[in-house]
């Protein structure tokens, strides 16, 4: 995988961005019956337009980019 790509809300259009310019990130949560739920996203910034996007856990640890 050599891009990823994002939907820019902004341009209203999907973008493409190299994986050199990406991240990944975790976003955990307690739940209600004390549970943990943890999201997978990959992040960018192009032009000024802050890009996130929800991936599986697969796709996520398949990614090489760094994680923040």
């Amino acid at each position: 995988m050599n891009s990823v790509q994002f939907y820019d809300v902004k341009k209203r259009a999907k973008v493409d961005v190299p994986v050199s310019q990406c991240w990944k990130t975790k976003y955990e949560r307690q739940t209600k019956d004390g549970g943990m739920q943890v999201r997978y996203a990959v992040k960018a910034e192009v032009d000024g337009s802050k890009l996130t996007k929800f991936v599986s856990k697969d796709a996520w640890d398949s990614l090489s980019c760094p994680e923040k």
